[in-house]
């Protein structure tokens, strides 16, 4: 439905002020701090990237997944016995099968996310990106991160990447799918709302702002344009699609401010792991160090956490 995005204008320094607005908002504190970072931990998509990724450091990986928040720390807050996870593992395709069977071994069903589509640069021929994906999906992922073509985007090509995210999703078959825009690269709002409409158009699952490897990643005027592009397909079509912030997220604070605006923008149905994602590499650290300050008064030490 190319009428969808023809006529699309972004008043840009009304979303900035709105994102200024977002970061001026009030951290809560207390109990309530702590219940939205466990809400924030059971979003993340527990995520290595790296070149030097190893088995061993993936199953370390999926051993944290699994136990995000050290079990002592979960008891004094009487949240051990809730099952709190994180959303899912994120890995390059060649290590989905380490990843598979590490949580297979450790008796949970934590879904695999897989980057795959020529990630991050998406400067690959489309048949090889489809051959990634089967490949990705054979291996066990019950998730694909793709990653699109901006050149599309930035020549205006919008039927040729409608065609191209809904090969991928065809490739993907059960898992499901999460489109990365790569927002720091489209060269405006504009942009990415219409690279957000056209990725939903498609089929995708979830939309996600970066691969984590732009200059510019996830971004609060981003976030608003696109979660108001969501809420639009949500009204035109009565399908939910999922929003996924990433690149850049460090932070408990962040995490809770993502959470709000989310809360905001789209209401609370979407405050699951099944409509809402946080990709993060770095950032349950964080997290883990704020409760345990909560619980124990003090801050914590290295070795305090050291699975962190």
């Amino acid at each position: 439905e190319l009428g969808w995005i023809s006529k699309v204008h972004v008043n840009r320094p009304a979303v900035v002020r709105h994102a200024e607005r977002i970061k001026k908002w009030r951290t809560v504190k207390g109990n309530w701090q702590v219940a939205w970072l466990l809400k924030a931990v059971t979003c993340i998509d527990l995520t290595t990237l790296s070149g030097d990724d190893t088995p061993s450091n993936v199953h370390r990986l999926c051993f944290k997944a699994k136990h995000p928040i050290r079990e002592d720390l979960l008891k004094a807050l009487d949240m051990h016995d809730k099952g709190i996870t994180v959303g899912a593992v994120c890995v390059y395709p060649t290590r989905v099968t380490d990843a598979v069977n590490a949580l297979k071994a450790a008796g949970c069903n934590i879904p695999v996310a897989s980057v795959a589509a020529g990630f991050p640069s998406g400067q690959t021929p489309l048949e090889t990106k489809l051959a990634e994906i089967k490949l990705a999906v054979e291996y066990g992922a019950r998730e694909i991160d793709i990653v699109i073509s901006r050149s599309l985007v930035l020549t205006g090509q919008w039927e040729g990447l409608y065609e191209e995210i809904r090969q991928c999703r065809e490739a993907c078959g059960e898992a499901h799918m999460k489109t990365i825009l790569a927002t720091g690269e489209l060269g405006s709002l504009a942009n990415v709302y219409k690279a957000s409409m056209i990725a939903m158009m498609a089929g995708s699952d979830f939309i996600k702002t970066s691969t984590g490897k732009e200059v510019e990643n996830a971004t609060f005027p981003v976030g608003v344009v696109m979660m108001r592009a969501i809420k639009e397909f949500h009204w035109q079509t009565g399908n939910k699609v999922g929003f996924k912030p990433a690149g850049g997220i460090r932070t408990a604070k962040e995490a809770i401010t993502w959470l709000m605006l989310v809360k905001e923008e789209l209401g609370v149905e979407w405050l699951t792991p099944e409509l809402f994602r946080l990709g993060a590499s770095s950032l349950l650290e964080d997290i883990e160090k704020q409760i345990f300050y909560h619980v124990t008064g003090s801050y914590a030490l290295r070795h305090d956490l050291a699975m962190a």
